[in-house]
């Protein structure tokens, strides 16, 4: 699976990893999280990342 990159602030979501803190479970692909879903560090949206 692809890991994506916050243009804001460099976090990558490593979907090997998913977001716990968040309520991510490891294994979820980045274009299956919610609509919702911000960045755990800056809280940018999700049209804010790149695949890396």
């Amino acid at each position: 699976m692809d890991k994506y990159r916050c243009t804001v602030c460099d976090y990558v979501y490593d979907p090997e990893k998913g977001d716990p803190d968040n309520g991510i479970k490891p294994g979820t692909a980045f274009s299956d999280l919610p609509d919702g879903w911000v960045c755990p560090i800056c809280n940018v949206a999700k049209d804010m990342f790149e695949k890396i």
